[in-house]
């Protein structure tokens, strides 16, 4: 035998007499006696190992107190990931681990993946107890309470399992604790702990009982109107009800598939929603101020959603086929030249820690031959097809995300601007939800109801208003709108023209020996775009909301045409810097140029521009960052601090403030057109994006609970929904644009990057299509020829017009059964009269 083998018996050996040690003992004795005789074992066996079952415990204990709903899914990924990693120890050179530990490690991966389920179960129990009204106690096999850090670390290192594949149930672990021993009473038909065995059967008889109940209740539910939902919910279930009897009474084996994958998708869908983070406090957000901020974070959570996914092809069509193919090479040498000029991005003798700290902040140093920017992945064929394709990959799933909730948006904004759904009547007598339960569910139901009920009747007095006045008033009003938009097109053209004067200082103050010289102040010149378009983005748009009052539109055309002008404002600053950019890369489009004559760009002024543009959106980022951070620190806390300790005239002045959803919402949008921007030249700018929105929900989510106060006007969310993701669709369609140009049309840098040697980014595919066989090279040069775009076109065009035809024909509909409804309206007031004036008659003497 080996000496593994040999100690493995041991192991066991020893366990046998403990067990009679520990058989006669107390709950307590029982519980950490096992765990310490587990851990010693554990400790013996494995060694300094241990810390992998340390770290494996330790965060499904965090997954199991964040999240208990989704604990069993993320408890699943999250074992079963750090159990590939412990695989691949060897592989990343890494010391390799015992067997022993091999062992305690799958074991323990089972333990606490149920340990997550059953935790789980307790969550949905403690769901349908709510729901049901009912104050019971726990259920016979589920857990009296989610477990603490203690139980959790006694359980997972008890000696029964530790290495045999038998380990005893939590639930079983944590019955015998002393908090659980008090709940005796748990309902009817459910045992005390510790009952007798007469008193067993009884309860095993009468749990019997109740489950036999239950099941009959499932197999005859209640008809759909007498079950306490909402209208919605009531309709959805009666129609799902008869597709079941439906599929049920035909029996044929297609119905029972189409059946089984209806159920299917519904269930997906319902776990889908469970795993969607931060879903209770945008419920809270919505309460407590309206549902136009919690449309905010909704938004942030959904461009969170975005980024994770494009940080994910990133890695794998980027970084991974980087390292993939061999290690990367090392920054070219002070020595090497070609036509086009050296490139020396490390800067050569000691960095001091300053200087290390300002090139964190602005991209360069370290940095610039990192994995962050374009110019450290080597020219590689392979690469350079995977780096390409990643961008049009990750544009089309931004596209189609996007137009899907825009989709879902223009539908709720269809109907709330009908009229439809959004009459008094639709609030007062059918939004509430009567599955409700819990005093905080309802609170927070009647103040959504408040802030649309607010909205509805804030907008029907600007329209009424609208409505009588006279043509004198009308040319009046329409006079005051040209002046103040004339007043806006001036102040966003001198906004425009200095950015584009900052960034074209910028390039003659860093060649200043004095700049040069003190890093704090190249630092300041770097930063000089940067700096100037955030403080126009941050005194604008104050203007914007004051003059769009004065335009006497209704608060939902007036948040419309504060978004609208600061999106302009936001956006065409940023293409103006782009502008400024191009300008300098390409000589200002004279390719005859002698800056630009050899090499088709300025090599000599950006011998990589690549990466000098992936700088760009890095500093923008990074300063957008820091710029909101401290907004939050030097503003809007003291504000509140200067409220609440100054009750008198100052506090008065200074007010309390408000949470303003279309500055909010555009700072996100401008900051994601940045991201997509400079994604193709800063691969790494999503993941980035990505730490930044969630410390930016933590942020946001602060500041709103603690020093903002519900909004004195709200808007309509369903217009929010609509309207947000038609303006990040237009800062898709706008950021595209010189990705696009850059990838067609201005060469690549012959010094860096993984075009090298190309005349053009696009170059590549071609010369990757002509190495593929002849057939497939067949068909995708058909997919640009004209026997393949005409009959798509064709194709597209009468599927147009059956849609528009069809919409026409439901909108013929529609108006119908209005007019209908209309008439019947008429009728019931002309009844209602009469009655009145009968009753009156027969009342007269």
């Amino acid at each position: 035998m080996s000496p593994e083998e040999w100690t493995y018996l041991v192991v066991l050996l020893i366990s046998i007499p403990i067990g009679f040690l520990f058989k006669k003992a107390g709950p307590g004795l029982k519980r950490w006696g096992a765990a310490a005789v587990g851990l010693g074992l554990t400790l013996f066996t494995c060694g300094p190992h241990t810390l992998h079952s340390l770290i494996t415990i330790l965060g499904t204990w965090a997954l199991i107190q964040a999240q208990p709903c989704s604990c069993h899914a993320l408890a699943l990924a999250w074992t079963f990931s750090y159990l590939l990693f412990f695989r691949a120890l060897s592989l990343l050179g890494l010391p390799t681990p015992t067997p022993f530990t091999n062992a305690v490690q799958l074991l323990l991966t089972l333990k606490l993946v149920s340990l997550a389920s059953e935790v789980q179960d307790l969550h949905l129990a403690q769901r349908k107890e709510m729901a049901s009204g009912f104050s019971k106690g726990p259920s016979l096999g589920l857990l009296p309470d989610v477990p603490s850090l203690m139980e959790t670390l006694s359980y997972s290192y008890c000696y029964v399992g530790i290495m045999t594949v038998f380990c005893p149930s939590l639930s079983s672990v944590l019955n015998e604790l002393p908090s659980a021993a008090t709940l005796r009473y748990r309902g009817p038909g459910v045992l005390p702990w510790g009952a007798s065995e007469e008193e067993e059967e009884d309860g095993e008889r009468n749990i019997q009982a109740i489950a036999e109940a239950t099941q009959k209740e499932l197999e005859e539910p209640l008809p759909s109107r007498e079950l306490p939902w909402p209208m919605q919910a009531r309709r959805a279930h009666r129609q799902s009800h008869a597709r079941d009897q439906v599929a049920q009474g035909s029996g044929s084996r297609s119905a029972q598939w189409a059946l089984r994958l209806r159920r299917s998708k519904e269930k997906m869908k319902a776990g889908l929603r469970t795993l969607q983070p931060w879903s209770w406090t945008l419920k809270r957000i919505g309460g407590q101020f309206g549902a136009g901020t919690e449309s905010y974070f909704s938004l942030l959570r959904f461009l969170l959603l975005l980024n994770v996914l494009a940080s994910v092809l990133k890695a794998c069509m980027t970084l991974l086929p980087t390292w993939l193919e061999g290690t990367p090479p090392g920054p070219p040498g002070p020595g090497i030249s070609s036509p086009c000029g050296f490139y020396n991005p490390n800067p050569q003798g000691l960095v001091t820690f300053p200087t290390h700290l300002f090139n964190l902040l602005s991209g360069e140093g370290f940095l610039e031959w990192s994995p962050l920017f374009y110019g450290f992945y080597p020219p590689r064929p392979r690469l350079a097809v995977t780096y390409l394709c990643s961008v049009f990959v990750i544009g089309l799933l931004y596209l189609l995300l996007i137009l899907h909730r825009s989709v879902s948006g223009l539908k709720q904004t269809l109907l709330a601007e009908s009229g439809t759904l959004t009459s008094y009547s639709h609030r007062v007598f059918t939004a509430w939800d009567f599955g409700l339960c819990g005093d905080v569910h309802v609170r927070l139901r009647q103040r959504s109801i408040l802030y649309e009920l607010q909205v509805e009747l804030e907008e029907a007095v600007v329209r009424r208003q609208a409505a009588v006045r006279t043509l004198g008033q009308q040319a009046r009003v329409w006079s005051v709108r040209i002046l103040l938009n004339l007043l806006v097109i001036a102040l966003l053209g001198a906004a425009f023209y200095g950015v584009y004067w900052a960034t074209g200082a910028t390039v003659e103050l860093q060649e200043m020996p004095p700049v040069q010289q003190m890093p704090l102040l190249k630092l300041g010149v770097d930063y000089l775009p940067s700096i100037f378009i955030s403080g126009v983005n941050f005194l604008l748009p104050p203007v914007f909301k004051l003059i769009a009052p004065l335009e006497g539109y209704t608060r939902s055309r007036q948040i419309v045409f504060i978004l609208l002008r600061t999106v302009f404002l936001r956006l065409a600053s940023l293409l103006v810097l782009l502008f400024s950019l191009w300008d300098q890369i390409t000589c200002g489009g004279k390719a005859e140029a002698e800056e630009c004559k050899i090499c088709g760009y300025n090599f000599k002024e950006l011998p990589c521009w690549e990466t000098r543009l992936g700088q760009e959106m890095y500093r923008l980022l990074l300063f957008d960052l820091l710029t909101g951070v401290a907004v939050m620190l030097l503003i809007q806390f003291p504000r509140k601090l200067l409220c609440g300790l100054c009750p008198g005239a100052l506090g008065r002045v200074v007010g309390t403030q408000e949470f303003q959803v279309p500055d909010e919402v555009l700072g996100l949008i401008y900051a994601q057109t940045v991201v997509w921007v400079g994604s193709f030249f800063c691969p790494l700018l999503p993941l980035l994006n990505t730490a930044k929105f969630l410390l930016l929900f933590c942020l946001k989510k602060l500041t709103l609970f603690s020093t903002c106060s519900p909004a004195s006007r709200t808007f309509r969310a369903s217009t929010a929904n609509f309207f947000f993701p038609m303006v990040l669709l237009l800062g898709l369609a706008i950021s595209a644009v010189p990705v696009l140009y850059s990838i067609f049309l201005i060469p690549p840098s012959k010094v860096c990057g993984p075009f090298q040697g190309q005349s053009s980014i696009w170059a590549q595919i071609p010369e990757s299509i002509s190495s593929l066989p002849q057939t497939v090279q067949n068909f995708l040069f058909f997919l640009g020829t004209q026997a393949f775009a005409v009959p798509l076109l064709l194709i597209s065009s009468i599927l147009m017009a059956y849609t528009m035809a069809l919409a026409n024909s439901y909108g013929r509909l529609i108006s119908e059964l209005k007019r209908q409804i209309e008439t019947e309206a008429r009728n019931k007031v002309f009844l209602a009269q009469r009655a009145v004036a009968l009753s009156s008659a027969n009342g007269a003497p």
